[in-house]
């Protein structure tokens, strides 16, 4: 049986993927790119009324990014026979990904009790919108929704605009990752004990999480965030500025960087102008410094000021546009995308995995898999003959 193997690091473990949308994959991803050998468990064509949104356009970029270097195959879990089969595959596993709502794989008898009992090393991750358990587990959970409740709607935005939502998809990347991590948490663990758990990831919980000093702001000093457009909220001069064919972000926080942001802009009698000479009070005159800092960055260009500001030490940068990032010089010397034919013999573009091993890098070989590509192939290895394998497909089970 053809396994694909992208990287090294974990070749080792087997994962069956349950997952579908974006959290889910994105866990897997991180996992089959650095070598993991994943089993992409999806229903057949047709069986799910919500396919679309997450598995009917196989070689579309988004599905492609997202499902790349997996194993496909088809099961109807609403077929006899079916449940059977997945269990074949779990006990011979060492990972399984789910984000179903929480009720469902206890319908199924799939919950992690039950998987237990037929491999004690299992770990199971579950990603949800809101837990597990308690007064919200049972609702549906989307990104945006979690961006409301989870408050970075409330701290996104200008005063005037009302919540805005980010233009990403945050809160189901970050469950994505801190499942991934929770999966390799528990994986070393099992080296000791021996036995797998239970890791819960919900996309309401890392939203909270991605919030990070806002919240502990409020908690701890009961400064509620609030929302201050290209401003940042405790430090300043920090934001976007207008130059004089475009605008940059500036990040002039600290002592450090205000003295030689005034030396740069050769205005030493900043350094003892009663609203300026701390951050606390240029914060509170934000408004005041922000407008005297205009006058000097229209004087020149984009380019002219980050570079005479990074060459002061001084964080500062372009804003561009996908296409625009693409292209800068240092995003194609981190190696961002990574190139492959799809099916059709037309090159798809990948985007690789930000963190860089030195012995086990991750890699992308294999695009996405189209849909049960390899159903027949797993079935064998399971000890499947033709014959049982023919008849699984006349019932509808694969």
């Amino acid at each position: 049986m053809s396994i694909i193997q992208a990287g090294e690091a974990l070749k080792n473990l087997k994962v069956i993927d349950l997952s579908r949308v974006r959290a889910g994959p994105n866990c897997v991803r991180i996992l089959t790119d650095f070598g993991a050998d994943v089993i992409r468990v999806e229903p057949p064509a047709g069986v799910d009324p919500n396919e679309a949104m997450f598995a009917a356009d196989r070689i579309g970029g988004d599905f492609q990014n997202i499902n790349r270097n997996k194993r496909s195959m088809t099961l109807n879990l609403k077929k006899p026979g079916a449940l059977d089969i997945l269990m074949k595959l779990i006990k011979e596993a060492d990972i399984v990904v789910e984000n179903w709502r929480p009720d469902v794989k206890n319908k199924l008898g799939l919950d992690y009790e039950s998987l237990a009992a037929v491999n004690p090393r299992i770990i199971l991750a579950s990603i949800s919108g809101y837990g597990q358990d308690g007064p919200y587990s049972k609702r549906p959970g989307f990104d945006q929704i979690m961006q409301g409740m989870g408050g970075l709607m409330s701290v996104t935005g200008h005063p005037e605009s009302g919540p805005v939502r980010a233009g990403l998809a945050v809160a189901d990347m970050s469950a994505g990752l801190y499942s991934a991590l929770g999966i390799l948490i528990a994986v070393i663990e099992r080296q000791s004990s021996g036995k797998g758990q239970w890791v819960q990831t919900s996309l309401l919980h890392s939203q909270i999480a991605m919030m990070d000093f806002q919240i502990a702001r409020y908690l701890n000093e009961g400064d509620v965030p609030v929302q201050v457009g290209n401003d940042h909220p405790t430090s300043s001069p920090m934001g976007l500025f207008e130059a004089s064919d475009g605008v940059f972000n500036l990040g002039a926080s600290g002592e450090g960087n205000w003295t030689r942001l005034c030396d740069l802009l050769n205005k030493p009698e900043w350094y003892q102008d009663p609203e300026f000479v701390t951050e606390k009070l240029r914060v509170k005159n934000r408004e005041r410094l922000n407008k005297v800092l205009a006058i000097e960055f229209k004087t020149h260009t984009v380019q002219h000021w980050v570079e005479q500001l990074n060459d002061m030490g001084i964080p500062a940068g372009p804003v561009y546009s996908v296409p625009e990032l693409i292209n800068d010089p240092q995003v194609q010397h981190l190696n961002v995308i990574s190139t492959l034919p799809n099916v059709y013999n037309k090159d798809m573009h990948y985007i690789n995995q930000p963190m860089a091993l030195t012995r086990t890098p991750s890699k992308v070989v294999s695009p996405a898999p189209g849909w049960g590509e390899h159903t027949d192939e797993v079935l064998e290895s399971l000890g499947f003959n033709p014959a049982d394998i023919q008849a699984l497909h006349e019932q509808g089970v694969v």
